[in-house]
């Protein structure tokens, strides 16, 4: 049975939402904290970046998406939004899903959102989109993003090759698939002592995943 818990305790102070940041691969100009939760980490960012608003977080977050989508864990990111109140930072999230709309995983996050289309910024979007155009990443979604508001720069994100050195869960994702298994594969080589439960409730899997997982570690690591 999964575990109700949608998404972890926000971090206490700004400073240790950008450490998860960086821990996730977003290059600022902090250190990393060790081995952050990646859905829990690309939430809490989106609500930062959205209600503040940083313009410039959120450029570095629509660029780590468009590279690293595939190795999200897409129901549980859908989990997390669909509890969210905030109309915007849905909208964004839906926004971000139809960017990456050739990805099935991601259709029920898109649906999460079914209001009129909202403006990024908080005035001069027309003037804006008429001089600039739309961020081609957002045209045709729920969020009207001018062309030149939010940059998007590789450097800005850590290749893949680097965070999966650094981030073991990510690491699993590549081998086995975004999904609940990799994360619990990661948490148990990290902590063998870890009880089914436990794995289960520090990933946000399933009993049964977190006992299979359990199982099969102990056959190849006795």
């Amino acid at each position: 049975m999964p575990f109700s818990r949608a998404v972890g305790p926000a971090p206490a102070e700004t400073d240790e939402l950008t450490a998860n940041m960086v821990g996730i691969g977003m290059n600022f100009a902090a250190s990393a904290s060790p081995q952050p939760n990646i859905e829990d980490t690309l939430f809490y960012t989106s609500v930062e970046a959205i209600e503040k608003p940083d313009l410039r977080v959120l450029a570095v977050l629509t660029t780590w998406f468009g590279i690293y989508a595939k190795w999200v864990n897409a129901d549980r990111l859908t989990q997390i939004v669909a509890n969210e109140k905030s109309q915007r930072v849905r909208a964004f999230w839906s926004a971000l899903a139809h960017f990456c709309r050739k990805d099935p995983r991601f259709a029920r996050l898109g649906r999460l959102y079914s209001g009129t289309r909202q403006d990024l910024l908080s005035s001069g979007t027309d003037f804006q989109i008429m001089r600039h155009g739309e961020d081609q990443r957002f045209a045709g979604s729920p969020l009207r993003v001018p062309g030149n508001v939010l940059r998007n720069r590789l450097k800005d994100v850590l290749p893949a090759t680097e965070l999966a050195r650094r981030h073991h869960a990510f690491r699993y994702r590549v081998i086995i698939g975004p999904g609940y298994r990799a994360d619990m594969w990661a948490a148990i080589e990290a902590d063998p002592t870890l009880s089914v439960a436990e794995l289960a409730r520090k990933t946000y899997g399933s009993f049964a995943t977190a006992w299979r997982v359990k199982r099969d570690f102990a056959i190849l690591r006795p």
